[in-house]
């Protein structure tokens, strides 16, 4: 409303009407095989916000531990009940990723033959969670750990025995687990009927969220500082 308190702004306006414009806004700069415009967070001041490797280079991260970590199956929240995108051919999808990144066309190559089991939606789906939730997490992550700063990273791996939806370990399935509110999420695709084991984990991971907040550091076993040359150190959750 042209307000020179933006934030003050922001908060007045009704959470319907945010929601309602950012679904608009969303459909009109869709594109094929992208999720748009995603809500990053903003490591900058408020008006004028920083992309993240702008913030990381400035070291606002810089002195303070850091856990992070993303799904094994991201990108099925958005694709996996897409008709379109379950039917697109190899070529269209090779072109959707050519498109996105240098490289695009052979790295499409390099996953299908990596993934010979799966269809084009498959290998591109598992390209997605790449390009637009893994490869930048751990790019933070292995800056702050090479920084010398406590970093600890996790991936999300638990999949419910019924998956009807094929989801596997979808975008914001380990919310329930990382803040132990499984029975807030009844009927949840994403979850399932929760058995004994998801139970268990929800409890080990919120616990080690809860220690890392207080400590620095997440309370669990086996859970080793993040090292990016070593794959091992990252946290395979309800693998």
């Amino acid at each position: 409303d042209g307000s020179a308190d933006l934030l003050a702004a922001l908060r007045a306006v009704p959470a319907d009407q945010l929601l309602a414009d950012y679904q608009q806004l969303a459909q009109h700069l869709a594109r094929p095989g992208n999720v748009a415009p995603p809500m990053y967070p903003v490591l900058g001041s408020f008006g004028i916000p920083a992309t993240w490797q702008q913030a990381l280079a400035s070291g606002r991260l810089d002195g303070k531990p850091l856990l992070a970590g993303t799904t094994r199956n991201e990108m099925t929240a958005f694709f996996a009940l897409n008709p379109r995108i379950q039917a697109i051919s190899a070529d269209q999808a090779r072109s959707i990723v050519a498109g996105q990144v240098d490289g695009g066309a052979e790295r499409f190559d390099r996953t299908a033959a990596r993934l010979a089991d799966q269809a084009p939606a498959g290998v591109l789906t598992e390209i997605e969670t790449e390009l637009v939730f893994r490869d930048g997490t751990l790019a933070i992550a292995g800056h702050h750990a090479a920084g010398g700063h406590a970093t600890y990273v996790y991936q999300f791996d638990y999949t419910p025995p019924d998956d009807p939806a094929r989801l596997g370990a979808t975008h914001c399935a380990d919310l329930p687990f990382f803040f132990d509110t499984i029975d807030a999420y009844p009927a949840s695709p994403m979850l399932g009927e929760p058995t004994t084991e998801a139970r268990s984990l929800g409890r080990t991971l919120s616990r080690a969220a809860a220690s890392f907040v207080a400590t620095g550091r997440p309370a669990a076993d086996r859970w080793y500082p993040y090292e990016p040359s070593s794959p091992a150190t990252i946290r395979h959750l309800g693998a």
